[in-house]
């Protein structure tokens, strides 16, 4: 009996159930203000403290033929003088599933109101799975209205 218990663990250490991560490559990343109409946008004359919104879009690339699930973006925003805008953040969101090609995407950032622009993007990729590791939202849900604005 614990001969087989002994080649089962075996088994299971050398071939692990569960999702494997997947490198994506991320090009032509910006960022830029959100539309002024934007359900998030805030005004830095109503809101002199606070954060500003902002939207990274980009293209990202799935070589592979089956989608890429849970997918998050990591990104270092540069600010205009040349420092961190999102200090100690590297992860600056979800984009969820990603199709084989190229896709575009957007994500809404909130930098702190005052921060310097321009803003630069550097080091960006993206890291999905090849199965679900989160929630999955049904086949009836709707995306949220910030989803739906960004995603126009």
């Amino acid at each position: 009996m614990s001969r087989w218990l002994a080649a089962l663990m075996a088994l299971l250490l050398l071939f692990p159930g569960g999702a494997l991560a997947i490198d994506l490559v991320v090009s032509d990343p910006v960022v830029e203000p959100c539309p002024a109409d934007d359900s998030a946008a805030q005004s830095d004359l109503k809101r002199p403290v606070g954060a500003s919104c902002y939207a990274l879009r980009g293209l990202v690339s799935n070589p592979g033929k089956r989608p890429v699930v849970d997918t998050d973006v990591f990104a270092q925003i540069i600010d205009g003088s040349g420092e961190p805008a999102l200090a100690n953040r590297t992860r600056v969101g979800s984009i969820g599933d990603v199709p084989p090609g190229d896709s575009p995407f957007a994500l809404r950032l909130s930098i702190p109101a005052g921060t310097p622009g321009p803003f630069s993007v550097n080091k960006a990729r993206a890291r999905g799975f090849n199965a679900p590791v989160r929630t999955r939202a049904g086949v009836e849900d709707e995306l949220l209205p910030l989803e739906q604005d960004l995603s126009s």
